[in-house]
């Protein structure tokens, strides 16, 4: 089958963790593999954020990668791109017209926008994953929401257009129901994990004899650091590590880590919080696993990736009962739910999870156990590949069965 992805912000090359690279390039980079492993020609079209990148890149993951001239050739924020999205869109016509895709799956709402565009005179279904919703944006950001003015009413228009949607987690399908998308065609598939990668065999990061509690994301406020930060002051013996952001030497120029700072220090934790900036994914497994628990804390969360890397490497989790996290992490069985944006509700639940090793153990067992049964991207591209079929993709020679 010859898939065209589209994530016209989000590159599966980009390094995890700064502005406006996380989940999204993950899952785009995890799931072309694991498709061009199952036999799949898998082409990703992503927006050329630096002049000198080539034109095509052949990955040695089994996938390609296509650099969209659209907009100035540099950075450019997200919120910024709908202005481009037309020349993206031409130059994804002018590709298809040459050589039609069997199927095109586009990642986050402008990618939509382009690819429906794109394949407007092609007989070529287009699958759509939004990752995050703008309605949602909307209500849980309100003012802090810098979203372009247009992307409620064009997310409905994808969604509808669209043959088919791939919805990360069981909220999304509410929402996208609200916005007039039938259910009949919004299919469920969240993200995945590398059990290879992660798992709980291998090395483990140095860390002293407090309590480590762990906190992994982009520095932006509605991630929610500033909430575990605020619960470790009810936590003696914890420490509390955030990974994630710039690099190291960027932290005291960043403004969330210096806000972030500034509550440890009102709330009195600061010689107990520790910053590492951006990590390497090479390094994100034994940080893992030299946590007692990792807590997720976000304002709302459209899926969250960080939960099944812990439970992969056996280590349980603390979530915000929000968006996918409380598909992910089983209350009471892998990690514990709590209510989002409550520090006294987070050190509640916590307390007696550090006290006792033999509960923390358990959930942890419980957490790898659903990641392998439940979260490979094997798994997650072979039920991908039945969301293409139903898109109406059944390609010569292409079995109706791909095994997880």
């Amino acid at each position: 089958m010859r898939i065209s992805m589209v994530s016209e912000h989000a590159s599966p090359l980009a390094a995890l963790g700064e502005v406006d690279c996380g989940g999204q390039n993950l899952h785009v980079a995890e799931l072309s593999s694991a498709l061009a492993r199952q036999g799949h020609e898998v082409v990703v079209y992503t927006r050329q954020a630096d002049p000198d990148l080539p034109r095509r890149v052949d990955t040695a993951r089994g996938f390609s990668v296509v650099h969209v001239p659209a907009g100035p050739p540099g950075p450019l924020p997200k919120d910024e791109m709908l202005p481009h999205m037309g020349e993206f869109a031409d130059t994804l016509a002018r590709e298809w017209r040459h050589q039609p895709p069997d199927i095109v799956h586009a990642h986050f709402w402008m990618s939509g926008l382009a690819s429906v565009l794109g394949a407007d005179k092609l007989d070529v279904p287009v699958v759509q994953t939004f990752h995050a919703l703008g309605s949602v944006k909307r209500r849980h950001q309100g003012s802090q929401d810098t979203s372009p003015a247009g992307r409620l009413r064009l997310e409905r228009l994808v969604g509808r257009t669209v043959s088919r949607v791939a919805a990360t987690c069981s909220d999304e399908v509410f929402e996208l129901v609200r916005m007039g998308v039938p259910r009949s065609r919004i299919s469920v598939v969240p993200c995945g994990v590398d059990l290879r990668q992660f798992s709980p065999e291998g090395p483990v990061a140095e860390r002293g004899d407090r309590h480590r509690l762990l906190a992994v994301g982009r520095l932006v406020q509605r991630k929610g650091f500033d909430i575990a930060i605020e619960a470790l002051a009810r936590l003696p013996h914890t420490e509390l590590v955030i990974a994630g952001g710039p690099q190291p030497s960027g932290l005291a120029a960043d403004e969330e880590a210096r806000r972030l700072r500034q509550v440890a220090n009102h709330v009195g934790v600061s010689d107990r919080v520790t910053l590492l900036g951006q990590m390497s994914r090479e390094e994100m497994p034994a940080l893992l696993r030299s946590a007692d628990v990792v807590v997720c804390t976000p304002w709302y969360e459209p899926f969250g990736i960080v939960p099944l890397e812990a439970m992969a490497c056996g280590v349980p989790v603390v979530a915000a009962a929000t968006g996918g996290l409380t598909d992910t992490v089983v209350d009471g069985v892998t990690g514990r739910h709590v209510p989002p944006r409550s520090p006294a509700a987070l050190a509640r639940v916590l307390r007696p999870l550090l006290e006792d090793p033999t509960l923390r153990q358990a959930y942890g067992a419980a957490g790898r156990d659903r990641a392998q049964a439940r979260y490979s991207w094997d798994r997650i591209a072979a039920d991908t590949v039945q969301i293409y079929h139903r898109a109406g993709v059944v390609p010569a020679g292409t079995a109706l069965e791909v095994s997880s």
